[in-house]
């Protein structure tokens, strides 16, 4: 058994040459890397051909799973990884020479854990760093991260995280939501559970943050759509209440304002697909808003929002 396996669910080809370069020239060569085809039209086969290294296992989609139900494609890798521990790339990310290094002393520093997570750099189309998510305690337990997600103090990507493989299987695999849009979250709290999660600083991901990217693209409907089903999730999940003092303080806050803080998720959702498309998203959501339960305020908060994303571009 290998230590990590890194999974690359492939459909663009534009960056995948670097993301895979960028795996490969690791400090330590413990691992495999999982390249999942997913039936793309592009040259993703002559791409991964360049490589003439056995650490590489290529496999390819009988038909394209797509970006909506692109979890089935996390939970394929899951099925097909070897290593103790897993973690997700998307296809035009890169990783940092020493990403495996720092995440085996995080593992060695707190061996008992199932999820690991590292601070990362936003890259643009040139590679350059535009910004860095924000920094994380060394260690905390899941009501807290929770609460820093959902009140939006953190911005986080599945490759930000590493998780033990069997008990991430045990657990049902990546949590499905339509386009993964909260997967990453739900997933991290169920594995963070009542052992808790630790974090590095060290900003050793890079996210490319492109018009191409699930967070800049439409789908807008199934986006909202998953935000329902994160509110659900988190519903019950809140049900059981801890039995840590200082967690049962931040539990009951989190029943008390659960409703709120999924409101800050939909109006965040909404002014991202304004930013691109004012008008025409505006109506879209004014259309729909019945279905999702908006208020029309909430359509034009998200309106003013959608002007300050646009000049941020993150």
């Amino acid at each position: 058994m290998v230590k990590f396996s890194i999974c690359i669910p492939a459909y663009k080809s534009r960056y995948l040459q670097s993301c895979i370069e960028s795996i490969l020239q690791q400090t330590i060569d413990d691992f495999e890397l999982i390249i999942l085809n997913d039936c793309s039209p592009e040259p993703i086969d002559s791409i991964v051909q360049q490589f003439e290294d056995d650490r590489i296992h290529y496999y390819r989609n009988d038909k394209n799973v797509g970006a909506i139900k692109l979890v089935e494609n996390w939970n394929k890798c899951l099925s097909l990884a070897r290593g103790a521990y897993i973690m997700i790339m998307g296809d035009d990310d890169e990783l940092e020479v020493n990403y495996l290094q720092e995440f085996s002393e995080l593992i060695h520093q707190y061996p008992t854990l199932n999820v690991y997570h590292c601070r990362s750099k936003v890259i643009n189309d040139k590679s350059e760093t535009m910004m860095l998510t924000p920094a994380y305690p060394s260690f905390e337990n899941v009501y807290d991260s929770i609460w820093h997600r959902l009140a939006q103090y953190r911005s986080n990507y599945i490759s930000d995280f590493v998780y033990r493989v069997e008990p991430l299987r045990k657990q049902g695999g990546f949590y499905n939501l339509p386009l993964a849009w909260g997967s990453d979250d739900i997933t991290a709290f169920i594995a963070t559970g009542q052992t808790g999660i630790a974090h590095t600083n060290k900003a050793i991901f890079r996210y490319r943050s492109n018009a191409l990217s699930i967070t800049s693209t439409g789908n807008n409907l199934q986006k909202m759509e998953a935000n329902i089903g994160y509110a659900k999730w988190l519903s019950t999940f809140l049900l059981e209440k801890p039995i840590d003092e200082e967690a049962i303080v931040v539990h009951d806050y989190l029943v008390k304002t659960q409703n709120h803080l999924m409101d800050k998720r939909k109006l965040f959702t909404m002014a991202l697909s304004m930013r691109s498309s004012l008008v025409a998203n505006f109506w879209l959501w004014f259309k729909h808003r019945k279905a999702f339960g908006l208020q029309t305020k909430q359509i034009l908060i998200a309106a003013v929002k959608s002007i300050n994303l646009r000049e941020k571009r993150l």
